[in-house]
């Protein structure tokens, strides 16, 4: 049974003997739980050094949780978390090498933005000289050089959340921890700041960890991602391997559109609904019980059908109904109806105003084989992890108040 370490031990992250620098960030086998709910189901992460890593999922499904257990504003109730190889489950944010930007970014309104990026510099006493030296280079790098006489109430919210930003990164810590820092912006300015994070993080060369709900936040900047739900973590990966690739419905369904099919299995192979032939790559003639077949809408090539010379009936086509076409500019969204009753959804690039279906007009969808994956069904959560959870119930009080206690 996995279980807490005592206060203050330093172990060592177990080695895998690999040669390889240690992760930034270990999440052992973490659960976190609340009363008779489990906020966090048995968490297993690694985080390389140097990586921008997005934890990704709907509110309530356990990222915040788990970024604060990283933070030391909660602890785990089983599992264990490291730190550059060295364990800090039960320790206080203060003995962490951490920092953190939370949503409302914290900036002390009575002091200048100079003295905010400079406040943990002054805790630690370092050198006054020291500290201009740095405050103005991390103000630099976060684009606000000059601003330093300023308040906080004379800022947009962009440039409060890169004094933030500053005021974490200027500690040089070896992880940073960001909570849904973005979701106070709006669109535009988000999508400018997406990209000078990026950056400076690269500049800096620091571990980030990145919590939000926004799944295109999440694809434009990270490294890896993990998707999360109810708790657990659905897929880990790269963002393209896992837009491409999805390993649940549910991840297929929260990164985006996604068409779900559930095929028939037959002796000669996968079969939509209709009976026309499917191929998907990879994929074996019976598929496990509960799995579909996913396809992304702009991977569908639409042709209209008085056009098409694809044959009814041809491996990956479906023939259908334009329900509606929606036009965006740079392309067309169709959701046809299928002639096994479903709607399929469908983006189209405009080529030529020629090609494209109206409302009413019967089109062919096709697409590549490579470009249909097979969907595992969610997992149902783990007894095990329950059972863990309940038999620490007993210690949960402790703990609760200890990270009540360093949170202050």
């Amino acid at each position: 049974m996995t279980t807490l370490a005592s206060e203050g031990a330093a172990a060592a992250l177990p080695d895998a003997s690999t040669g390889t620098e240690k992760p930034a960030i270990a999440i052992r086998h973490v659960t976190k739980r609340f009363g008779d709910s489990i906020a966090v189901d048995d968490i297993d992460l690694q985080l390389a050094q140097g990586e921008f890593f997005a934890l990704l999922g709907p509110s309530g499904c356990g990222k915040t949780t788990t970024l604060r257990m990283v933070g030391g504003f909660e602890l785990p109730s089983l599992g264990h978390i490291y730190l550059d190889g060295r364990e800090v489950t039960m320790l206080p944010p203060y003995k962490r090498d951490v920092n953190t930007v939370f949503q409302s970014y914290a900036l002390f309104p009575h002091l200048t933005v100079f003295d905010n990026v400079a406040f943990g510099l002054r805790r630690r006493k370092v050198p006054s000289a020291e500290i201009r030296d740095k405050v103005e280079r991390h103000l630099e790098m976060v684009g606000l050089a000059g601003y330093g006489k300023r308040r906080p109430l004379q800022l947009s919210g962009g440039q409060q959340q890169r004094v933030a930003l500053a005021r974490s990164l200027v500690n040089e810590p070896k992880v940073l921890l960001l909570d849904e820092p973005m979701g106070a912006l709006d669109a535009k300015i988000r999508k400018s700041m997406q990209l000078e994070l990026k950056r400076i993080q690269r500049e800096v060369g620091i571990t980030f960890l990145y919590v939000t709900h926004d799944q295109n936040e999440a694809m434009s900047m990270a490294d890896r991602l993990a998707v999360m739900n109810a708790g657990r973590t659905e897929d880990i990966g790269t963002p393209d391997r896992v837009y491409d690739r999805p390993a649940t419905r549910f991840v297929a369904e929260f990164l985006g559109t996604c068409n779900v099919i559930a095929p028939e299995s037959g002796a000669d192979g996968l079969r939509l609904p209709d009976g026309t032939p499917l191929a998907v790559e990879s994929a074996q003639v019976r598929l496990p019980a509960g799995a579909r077949v996913g396809i992304r809408p702009e991977k569908f090539v639409v042709t209209r059908a008085d056009i098409s010379t694809t044959p009814t009936g041809t491996v990956n086509s479906v023939r259908g109904r334009v329900v509606t076409a929606t036009y965006l500019g740079a392309s067309t969204e169709y959701e046809v109806t299928a002639p096994w009753g479903g709607v399929l959804k469908a983006f189209a690039q405009n080529l030529a105003d020629s090609s494209r279906a109206r409302p009413g007009e019967e089109v062919v969808l096709t697409w590549d084989a490579s470009h249909a994956f097979v969907l595992a069904p969610s997992p149902e959560p783990t007894p095990v992890a329950v059972e863990k959870a309940e038999e620490q119930a007993a210690s949960e009080p402790a703990a609760s108040s200890r990270a009540s206690e360093v949170s202050r």
